[in-house]
């Protein structure tokens, strides 16, 4: 193929991929073949929508050197690897999707493919094993996984996924595919323990939810979920599934300045701001996964790379009472040090970041990390990433990619 078609193909790729959900933001990377010995690939840290063909690296695929100032992604040793093993490989897709992301983390191959899917992906899934992102170790796994299956998509432990095909149209199907796949597995998982059918993957949430919930947890009170942003010396704070009414407060006083409502969780978004110069934005999800783990009343380990990488090593848990205000308000700020989500027992989680770009991140990444908690407790299985690989991965995230992640 053509050099340049190749790259516009790329950028086209990762604008049709970003608008059907299955990349987000930066996360992932998108490749095209364009000869036995090279292909072009998506740069590192930059986003989809926003590329040019001079951006997209040509990458050979015997020692993965490259010409020019623009890196490539840092995972252009696992699609060096796709094409080396699959001759008919032309484009390869690797993403953090959130079903395949969920599978991954439990520690299997998916073994049953429905007759349907398998037309498209093939008979079975393989799992990878573990590395970190942009290793020797991950890229050996995938390769292990590749040469033990014909199927045109691999789980990446605690990652994402890999998917291959002779071209884009079929490279983007396997990708769509595999989220049906995941997800079937999820539910036939949720009949064999339960003996009912499961209309959605958050009915599942539901299940876990009250299945694991601890008495402590279950008894909180409702706290008022809202959204706010810094504005100078006041934050405005308004209701997530309200009509849209501000509240502006000033954080040193907490003294209304605009608005007639005071949401009960008022107090506990004041805190944050007073504790944090750096946090601007706060998100509070309540969807039906991350309210579900909060009910368990526990801390939270990641189960995924990016879970480590943009919300925390851990994520703790903590009261907030709307009847003690000041004082579980504090607690709570206090449990968000270094971290840029808590769980409020009962109700959600707060997630925090400097802007809202990264506070939307966070939150996603929140409900996906909740998703894949769910995901473990429905099988009893599938076990944290080692402390060290974590804290590892939150320092370089924090130090390098989330700066460039901003811009």
């Amino acid at each position: 193929m053509d050099i340049l078609e190749a790259k516009e193909l790329v950028i086209r790729a990762g604008k049709e991929l970003l608008k059907a959900g299955i990349i987000v933001r930066t996360w992932g990377n998108i490749s095209c073949r364009i000869s036995d010995t090279q292909f072009v690939i998506t740069p590192s840290g930059l986003a989809y929508e926003d590329l040019t063909p001079e951006q997209i690296v040509l990458v050979n695929i015997a020692d993965l050197s490259y010409d020019g100032d623009i890196k490539p992604s840092s995972e252009k040793g696992i699609h060096a690897a796709a094409y080396k093993l699959r001759p008919d490989a032309n484009f390869v897709i690797h993403t953090h999707q959130v079903q395949a992301s969920v599978i991954g983390s439990l520690g299997f191959d998916i073994n049953y493919v429905a007759p349907k899917s398998a037309e498209i992906v093939g008979n079975d899934v393989p799992l990878a094993a573990y590395g970190l992102p942009g290793t020797g170790k991950l890229r050996e796994g995938v390769i292990a996984a590749i040469k033990r299956t014909d199927s045109k998509a691999v789980l990446m432990a605690h990652h994402g996924a890999l998917c291959m095909g002779a071209d884009y149209d079929e490279a983007f199907k396997v990708a769509s595919e595999l989220e049906v796949i995941c997800e079937d597995c999820l539910k036939r998982r949720y009949n064999k323990v339960t003996g009912e059918i499961a209309e959605s993957v958050s009915a599942i949430a539901d299940y876990i939810g009250e299945k694991f919930a601890s008495a402590k947890a279950a008894a909180c009170p409702k706290v008022d979920a809202c959204n706010s942003h810094r504005d100078g010396s006041v934050f405005n704070i308004a209701a997530v599934d309200g009509d849209g009414t501000v509240t502006r407060i000033d954080i040193k006083t907490g003294k209304v300045v605009a608005g007639d409502d005071y949401p009960n969780s008022a107090e506990l978004h004041r805190a944050i701001y007073r504790k944090y110069a750096d946090v601007n934005y706060i998100i509070h999800n309540t969807s039906p996964e991350v309210k579900a783990v909060s009910m368990k009343g526990k801390k939270m380990k990641p189960l995924l790379d990016d879970f480590a990488q943009l919300v925390g090593v851990t994520v703790r848990h903590t009261v907030f009472d709307p009847n003690s205000t000041l004082k579980t308000a504090k607690k709570a700020a206090k449990a968000l040090k270094g971290r840029n989500a808590v769980l409020l027992d009962n109700n959600g989680a707060i997630c925090v970041a400097d802007s809202e770009y990264n506070a939307t991140a966070v939150d996603m990444v929140m409900e996906k990390g909740c998703k894949t908690q769910i995901g473990a407790d429905l099988f009893g299985s599938g076990s944290p990433i080692n402390p060290i690989e974590t804290h590892l991965m939150r320092f370089i995230y924090l130090k390098k990619y989330s700066k460039k992640a901003s811009k």
